[in-house]
């Protein structure tokens, strides 16, 4: 009816002839069923159009790598299934990236600038000179054939913050666009600073980079889209270092991490104290490789060398704990001298002391079992330092590693290591030397081997390396870290 007024108004107004009707009795019974033809043969060219299309659009999704295509040339086929790949195909950084804030350089540059102010006076080699190398310290020329001919260095332990960040600068993910990123980090030297002031100073002077950097970032757009929770900082100290729970002079270490600001970041650090927003991560090591054939020579070496002693001990008692399961390991080693090695800490003897990387490595490297007591804290570097050299370690306390290092030594701690409680050393019948000559040959074989894979797990490569198939400690950081931050956002998402 709509369709014949319209046509009865378009005569009326005389704009057209060229529709005339010679007989109206014949218009009423003829134009109706004519129009509705004509409209149900438009509705049915419409409607196949449109479900060809569809099918052609389904067809081509679900087979776009196939490159298969209906009803259209091939240069057609093409520019649809590049159309239709997934981003992530396109962009292997989608969900990676991460945001560097550009923190005041009294926070980080500033602090290894003035490298003198982080010099102790019973420090046996100068901050300045450890700093050098993207923190890896001096590079080691000469091990008379202990170590490989480079990428060896006399790393400090403490120096996880500056080789972090530098690695960081060479991520391939960065982003100046902090809307793009998945993560952000914080490149505070926070175990640093607090070494200038850990003696001879008062808790303010502790606290105050840390306070003044909760200021600045709270400040920050970036902070405040999410309140902190996908920012994530490296503390090159142990957590108890920054867990000062007074505020008298005389207790030890500064009250970083029990601000409100940092409890909503993630903080990575070589030892962590069990809650919910920290997670440790390994000890820098000697060994900083630029390339994967480097770690596979290595792995190789370690699979060959022979092996002197059945277990040895590097360290130091600890005259504050007298009788403590670290002194009574010492005392064991040394009652098993042949086949027991000890490397003492701070010895007169340069050649004897465990200071030097190339002793501590040649006595790993020639020792089956390593002993890994509790020293000052739970864990030790000397747990990397002997997988590095393809030595298995012995563990005293779940706190040394099973409790802590998550992301980067295998759930099932008996494919790796051996357990002792550390309270059964205090029966006199105990021996270390027994248990250990107890475990069979073919599971001392599977225990190297284990630990010659986690080497390149390990270890911190030399930044913008190149190591193939590898990944090494950093690379599983940032992929786990990346993970958490998500895992979060979801949640607080749902929430």
């Amino acid at each position: 009816m709509k369709v014949e007024a319209t046509i009865r108004q378009y005569n009326h107004t005389g704009k057209s002839t060229r529709i005339k009707w010679r007989n109206p009795s014949r218009r009423k019974q003829n134009s109706k069923p004519w129009l509705l033809l004509l409209l149900l043969l438009s509705s049915f060219l419409v409607f196949f159009f449109l479900n060809s299309t569809r099918f052609s659009f389904r067809f081509s999704l679900n087979n776009h790598r196939l490159n298969v295509t209906s009803s259209v040339t091939s240069n057609r086929a093409s520019s649809t299934q590049e159309e239709l790949t997934p981003e992530y195909d396109k962009n292997p950084c989608l969900g990676r990236y991460i945001y560097i804030h550009h923190l005041p350089g009294r926070f980080n540059e500033d602090v290894v600038k003035n490298c003198e102010s982080l010099n102790r006076p019973t420090d046996k080699s100068s901050m300045c000179d450890n700093i050098k190398n993207y923190g890896f310290g001096p590079e080691i020329e000469n091990s008379n054939g202990v170590l490989s001919n480079k990428s060896w260095y006399s790393t400090n332990q403490f120096l996880l913050e500056v080789i972090f960040h530098a690695k960081m600068k060479k991520y391939k993910c960065l982003t100046n666009d902090s809307s793009l990123a998945s993560a952000i980090f914080i490149p505070f030297y926070a175990g640093l600073d607090l070494r200038r002031h850990l003696w001879r100073f008062t808790t303010s002077v502790r606290d105050s980079s840390g306070i003044d950097l909760a200021k600045w970032l709270v400040e920050r757009p970036e902070w405040r889209r999410n309140w902190g929770k996908d920012h994530f900082m490296v503390a090159g100290r142990i957590s108890r270092d920054f867990r000062r729970k007074t505020e008298n002079n005389s207790d030890w270490g500064s009250k970083f991490m029990l601000l409100p600001e940092s409890q909503n970041m993630s903080i990575m650090s070589i030892e962590s104290s069990f809650t919910s927003n920290e997670i440790a991560i390994p000890y820098p090591t000697y060994f900083h490789p630029s390339e994967n054939r480097e770690i596979l020579q290595w792995q190789r070496r370690m699979r060959e060398t022979k092996r002197e002693f059945l277990f040895s001990f590097a360290g130091a008692p600890r005259s504050r704990r007298k009788g403590s399961v670290r002194d009574l390991v010492i005392s064991q080693c040394k009652s098993s001298n042949k086949t027991c090695r000890l490397l003492g800490c701070g010895g007169d003897s340069a050649s004897q002391s465990c200071d030097d990387p190339v002793n501590v490595m040649k006595l790993f490297t020639s020792s089956i079992f390593c002993l890994q007591p509790p020293g000052d804290s739970y864990t030790r570097r000397s747990i990397f330092d002997s997988i590095l050299g393809g030595c298995i370690p012995v563990f005293f306390h779940p706190g040394s590693a099973y409790e802590q290092y998550f992301w980067h030594l295998p759930k099932n701690h008996s494919e790796y290591s051996v357990y002792m409680p550390g309270n059964q050393l205090r029966d006199r019948k105990f021996s270390i030397e027994q248990k250990l000559l107890e475990i069979t040959e073919d599971r001392v074989v599977a225990l190297r081997e284990a630990v010659i894979k986690l080497i390149p797990r390990v270890l911190y490569a030399n930044p913008g390396s190149k190591l193939g198939s590898f990944e090494d400690a950093f690379d599983i950081a940032i992929t786990r870290i990346l993970k958490r931050i998500s895992r979060a956002g979801e949640e607080s998402g749902r929430s």
